[in-house]
């Protein structure tokens, strides 16, 4: 055996031990996955005779069909469209405008300002369920959409600032000054020379904040009441069969409901290993 065969073979078993823990994971995350597919593609009277895990012999897409002709269900998907987009721009928006200034443009006290501000990436939502429902209680505005608007652009708000300022600190000194040489002020700056080499910070954020705001069925359970408000993943729930919950139904409602945020990840792939990997690493 010479010396360089050697080496090779005593890392073999880390690779075998890596790929089998990482084959384990695998079929864990998409056992969930695998199940609403099945139940899809079942009638509720398979799965309540415990056969939810087998492969059907004949596909029987008929659960989509009565998913989407429920008459609720486009309301749903409308009132998910109402919550995410705003929520979504807004809360990138913010976060742009943050993390450019404690960038670019620090003043006393900047630092413990931002360590606060990021701090609310770590602070658990439930500990603020009742106040936020009193506070929208009084506003008038519980069994709207903006309550849910409201939070997801706040909470939204300390991930988004902490990623821009990373990449914004990355943007070199040097154009920014060169920029204000020619009389450009931070406002074009910030639009015309720093957002531009930023986009791969855009992409992972609107992926991110667009994916996390669909999915959320925390806060249209506790600001919505009426049905014709409802989000899609609240939605999922209330669908129901005449006498039994509609398995069926709901697996293919839900399959439904994550096509968006599958377009959304597709159309932002080339950019978003990129901007996870330069916005971890930089700051």
């Amino acid at each position: 055996m010479t010396e360089a065969a050697a080496p090779a073979r005593r890392r073999f078993p880390w690779s075998s031990a890596l790929f089998v823990c990482l084959a384990a994971l695998a079929v864990l995350f998409l056992t969930p996955t695998a199940g609403v597919v099945l139940s899809a593609l079942k009638s509720t009277r398979d799965i309540a005779f415990g056969t939810l895990w087998t492969i059907p012999r004949t596909l029987d897409l008929s659960n989509f069909s009565v998913a989407l002709g429920h008459p609720s269900v486009a309301i749903y998907f409308i009132n998910t469209l109402l919550v995410t987009a705003p929520a979504t721009v807004g809360s990138i928006a913010l976060g742009i405008l943050g993390g450019y200034v404690f960038a670019k443009l620090p003043f006393r006290g900047s630092e413990p300002l931002f360590l606060v501000m990021v701090s609310g990436m770590f602070f658990p939502p439930q500990v603020v369920l009742v106040p936020l429902f009193r506070l929208f209680n009084r506003l008038g505005l519980l069994d709207t959409l903006w309550p849910m608007i409201i939070v997801h652009v706040a909470m939204g708000i300390p991930i988004c600032t902490l990623l821009m300022r990373n990449f914004f600190a990355a943007v070199p000194n040097a154009l920014r000054e060169s920029a204000i040489v020619e009389g450009a002020n931070e406002g074009q700056v910030l639009l015309s020379v720093a957002l531009p080499i930023s986009l791969p910070a855009l992409a992972v954020l609107g992926t991110l904040q667009f994916t996390w705001i669909w999915n959320d069925f925390l806060w249209p359970l506790i600001f919505v009441n009426s049905d014709d408000k409802r989000t899609i993943m609240l939605g999922i729930v209330s669908l129901r069969g005449q006498y039994t919950v509609a398995w069926g139904v709901q697996g293919a409602l839900s399959l439904l409901a994550s096509l968006p945020t599958l377009l959304v990840f597709l159309f932002f792939q080339r950019f978003f290993i990129k901007g996870m990997a330069m916005g971890a690493i930089k700051g």
